[in-house]
């Protein structure tokens, strides 16, 4: 296989096609704390875009309650399994050497899915990515063990009960927002023997070519999200789209003037978890530097936003600040290293940080580049670190502008709520 390079695993690693790059890359941030499961964003994307004959198990956008749940189920439990399985004790990270451009999160020392798809015998041929096919009844159920709470470190014998209070609980769950991760270097695309699954050049979304595809279920099998799903009715695989008609600003409802729109998904999201965009891509494959691009902002410069299971290799463009309550070892596994330094910058947010917060589901446009108007000082609040230190943070109220591609203004919007008060005379108070 070819070497490519991985920026999210710090190194070299094998995938079965040449390293080539968009000149953009669709990328979305999911802020873990605020969401509340209500499936809004599940229902958004099922009625628009997977609601007829054939398509009844098919999700593209899920919300799972980790740790028992997934769609299907067990399906990040099974393939961290066969990782082991494969390189028993390696999957380890190296963290001793950070480099913030090319090794933010240090160098991830074990098995990727396409390096370790050859520890697995099969008769079928040759494996391009470690993976499985899930059986019929692992699809029946987009959330089983919904909110079902975990105690203990998983032990079976644990009772309910125990402390509810920070930095971690006791008891806990959490609700796990997935869409296609539209991956740099996609399990499904490598393992395609038809070669009909491709990355647009101009954004990076990852499409299925129904007029070459076969269904052979290879993508199903190799994409370790499982994001690719199998039609019986036309015999062909089909995955998220990224909603490209809105990326191209097709939307005039929400694109009066052409500009990128957020996904439906990303529109629909009632607790403001989601904030989507498109970042510039070098020819090396490296993020242009952009700091005034929001999700530059927070994942390169901040890294408060980390990878979905970044040792699988595929460097998925999905990102997640992940929730504070949860045991630090289960967060580690699923979002790499760099989970303490995230959660300590989410627990006391800086000034910059606070305001830039306020961008999550606050425009259906696409926001390409943000600015700052700063306000008085309105509050100092005492915050309880993870490490159990205490630390002031000042609060100050701000004023964060979002513009379009097109550099128009299109969110303005107060760190401070405003309070608006209505006028006894015309407006009944039914309380």
């Amino acid at each position: 296989m070819p070497n490519v390079n991985n920026w999210q695993l710090g190194r070299e690693m094998s995938y079965p096609h040449e390293e080539s790059h968009p000149k953009s890359q669709f990328a979305f941030i999911f802020n873990l704390n605020r969401c509340i499961g209500c499936q809004t964003c599940t229902i958004a994307c099922k009625s628009t875009w997977t609601f007829s004959k054939g398509q009844e198990l098919i999700w593209w956008n899920n919300v799972e309650s980790k740790p028992y749940g997934g769609y299907p189920n067990n399906w990040d439990a099974k393939l961290l399994d066969l990782l082991e399985q494969a390189n028993p004790g390696g999957q380890v990270w190296d963290t001793s050497e950070k480099d913030p451009t090319k090794k933010p999160y240090g160098v991830f020392d074990g098995m990727t899915i396409f390096e370790a798809a050859d520890k697995k015998p099969r008769t079928g041929g040759p494996q391009q990515a470690l993976g499985y096919l899930p059986t019929d009844d692992e699809w029946r159920a987009p959330n089983r063990h919904e909110d079902t709470a975990a105690g203990a470190d998983f032990k079976k014998d644990a009772q309910s009960g125990g402390s509810v209070e920070l930095p971690e609980h006791k008891v806990w769950f959490f609700h796990l927002a997935r869409i296609c991760n539209h991956c740099t270097y996609p399990g499904c695309l490598g393992s395609c023997p038809r070669n009909a699954i491709y990355k647009r050049p101009e954004d990076g979304i990852v499409l299925i070519d129904q007029s070459r595809c076969r269904g052979y279920r290879k993508c199903v099998e190799g994409c370790p999200y499982k994001k690719a799903y199998y039609r019986p009715t036309t015999r062909t695989s089909e995955k998220c789209i990224g909603c490209y008609p809105r990326i191209e600003g097709r939307d005039k409802n929400a694109s009066p003037t052409g500009a990128p729109a957020e996904t439906r998904c990303m529109a629909a999201c009632v607790g403001n978890i989601r904030l989507q965009g498109v970042v510039k891509i070098d020819d090396n494959g490296d993020w242009t530097e952009d700091p005034k691009n929001p999700l530059y902002y927070l994942i390169r410069e901040r890294e408060l936003a980390l990878p979905l299971y970044p040792q699988f290799g595929t460097e998925p463009n999905g990102y997640y600040v992940p929730p504070r309550w949860v045991p630090r070892n289960y967060l580690k596994q699923m979002f790499g290293p760099g989970v303490e330094h995230a959660i300590e910058q989410y627990s006391c947010p800086d000034r910059e940080l606070l305001a830039i917060l306020q961008l999550f589901r606050a425009q259906q446009q696409i926001i390409f580049r943000y600015e700052i108007e700063k306000g008085p000082k309105v509050a100092e609040v005492e915050v309880t670190m993870p490490d159990g230190s205490s630390k002031t943070q000042e609060i100050f109220n701000d004023t964060v502008l979002g513009y379009n591609k097109f550099d128009e203004e299109v969110v303005r919007i107060t760190v401070e709520e405003p309070t608006f008060e209505r006028s006894p005379e015309h407006h009944v108070n039914s309380i």
